[in-house]
């Protein structure tokens, strides 16, 4: 992630007393604490007295440091009312846990977290590729979160079924909704919803296990696949596409998905960008790792990497961004390497919209546009050229973006995809008043844009709005006991899972991952799942 300080690249590491971590950009995933092989490394809430110092002194090296991303100021914890305050969270993913981490941080705030499915951690453990295993060391902060005394599992419990809004509502204090952006943006072109044209969102979820969509049934019996977009999601279903299913085979990939692999006759995953290589929306990091897959070529034609005249201006005169600097490096490295007879290929092909998928029963093919850039100044535009080419394809796979969809009781904004707020407190309109008692954190607050470190941020900051509010005494109390949440969702028939039930589903994971040198095999039905939570308790 980026967050310790002097790196071995910067000039004061050589000389450097101590490195330094900068809160901002870390995401608490616990990487550093496990490596540190002299115990040096704590999290800021479990360091003791005599230590405090260290966290001024790490403090200032952000403040004479120009390091992107800087330093958040240690925010001084409110002093809370008398009597208890009753949060519930509807979601469990990264943004849930993170205000949720911060929320029982106070022994006297109870937090109930919902979600309808019978696992926690959201796009982390369903969205988080799974040959990126590190990214998902953050469920170690999440568990902590939730082994907490003050923090309850209401797992495979669907708010607006087995519980309503308004039944919340009168039990909590506080109502925080953390549903994400579930569905994808559309291309608005023929033959968009023809079998083996694919949202992103739903390939993703295949074979990363989740419930839903386990019957996706992809069809890989083509020899190419085409990509739309080209942000991180786009570059994770690219490589998991023309991965070796030997190498994904050591990592929680679901199994009916690794068979599909096993069996896919795809060999070339051409990646579809509507603008050019200095707008692309991967990270550098990810571009990078594609080129250490082994026995797949990373193949970009040098006439594609053609730069808009602000971004050529400002490579051409030293004051581009760096970040944008490197990508276009990068790139051009990559359109000079050789490529090797017999490997898979990832073929980008900047500058180009797809503007048809054809076929009549299933897709067989896209029809793609030349873009050129159009003139003008702010963000850069381009426009279709006469230039067209028929792609042969046996599946089109749809990353352009997640959006988010209308939440049952709360307002919503059309336009941006979002819950409209105001640093998280719900607004009855975009432009609306506030409406007590009921807040937002995640992509449904902001937009679908950031990973794991800025949804800790925003879930801090949504965090702080509940506490705000309780202080300022603007929380309603609630019009009677949260203590029945358990009978009610029991009632009308939900299987609640409970924080021990999650835990033997997590055992049994590992436990048989284990066995198979994997880091887990992942139960991918709500049924296997329920009988997983329950098995334990029959001990």
């Amino acid at each position: 992630m980026n967050c310790i300080h002097p790196t071995p690249d910067e000039p004061e590491f050589l000389t450097a007393e101590m490195l330094y971590i900068d809160p901002e950009t870390c995401i608490d995933c616990g990487a550093c604490i496990d490596e540190c092989p002299v115990e040096a490394i704590l999290p800021d809430d479990q360091i003791e007295d005599r230590d405090e110092p260290y966290l001024q002194i790490n403090a200032d090296y952000y403040t004479d440091h120009d390091v992107e991303g800087g330093l958040v100021p240690p925010r001084k914890a409110p002093q809370l009312p008398d009597g208890e305050l009753h949060v519930a969270i509807v979601g469990a993913g990264p943004a849930a846990f993170y205000a949720a981490e911060e929320l029982v941080r106070r022994p006297t705030v109870k937090v109930d977290m919902f979600d309808r499915l019978p696992t926690p951690y959201g796009l982390v453990r369903a969205g988080v590729a799974p040959d990126h295993a590190p990214t998902k060391g953050v469920e170690k902060t999440f568990a902590a979160t939730a082994g907490k005394r003050n923090f309850d599992y209401f797992l495979n419990v669907e708010v607006g079924k087995h519980i309503s809004h308004d039944e919340l509502t009168d039990r909590y204090h506080a109502v925080v909704y953390a549903v994400g952006a579930s569905t994808d943006k559309r291309l608005g072109i023929d033959g968009e919803d023809l079998a083996g044209s694919i949202p992103a969102t739903e390939f993703v979820a295949w074979y990363n296990g989740h419930p839903d969509y386990v019957d996706l049934g992809v069809d890989l019996s083509s020899e190419r696949a085409v990509v739309i977009g080209n942000g991180n999601v786009a570059l994770d279903v690219a490589r998991i596409l023309v991965s070796d299913p030997d190498d994904l085979a050591k990592t929680d990939i679901a199994d009916h998905a690794l068979t599909a692999l096993r069996e896919s006759k795809v060999r070339e995953v051409v990646l579809v960008a509507r603008r050019g290589v200095a707008q692309a929306a991967y990270t550098n990091s990810e571009f990078l790792a594609l080129g250490d897959v082994e026995g797949v070529d990373v193949v970009i034609d040098p006439d594609d990497l053609v730069l808009d005249a602000a971004t050529e201006a400002a490579l051409a005169d030293g004051s581009l961004d760096s970040t944008i600097g490197t990508k276009i490096r990068l790139a051009r490295e990559f359109s000079e390497r050789e490529t090797t007879d017999g490997n898979r290929r990832i073929v980008f092909r900047f500058l180009t919209s797809p503007v048809e998928i054809s076929g009549t029963d299933h897709v067989d093919g896209v029809t793609l546009v030349r873009n050129e850039y159009a003139p003008g100044s702010g963000n850069v535009g381009v426009t279709p050229t006469e230039d067209r080419t028929e792609l042969e394809a046996g599946v089109v796979l749809r990353a352009i973006g997640y959006r988010g969809v209308p939440v049952t009781d709360l307002p919503f904004d059309e336009v941006a995809g979002v819950v409209p707020n105001t640093e998280g407190r719900v607004l009855s309109a975009p432009d609306g008043d506030t409406m007590s008692g009921l807040f937002v954190t995640g992509w449904i607050k902001r937009g679908a844009t950031g990973g794991i470190g800025m949804n800790r941020i925003c879930g801090q900051e949504t965090a702080a709005a509940v506490l705000a509010d309780f202080v300022a005494g603007t929380l309603s109390d609630p019009v009677t006991t949260r203590d029945d949440v358990a009978g009610i969702v029991a009632d009308r028939g939900a299987h609640r899972i409970d924080l021990t039930g999650w835990k033997n589903i997590d055992t049994a994971e590992k436990s048989a991952g284990k066995a198979a040198g994997r880091r887990r095999l992942k139960f991918v039905s709500i049924t296997e799942l329920e009988s997983a939570a329950d098995a334990g308790m029959e001990k």
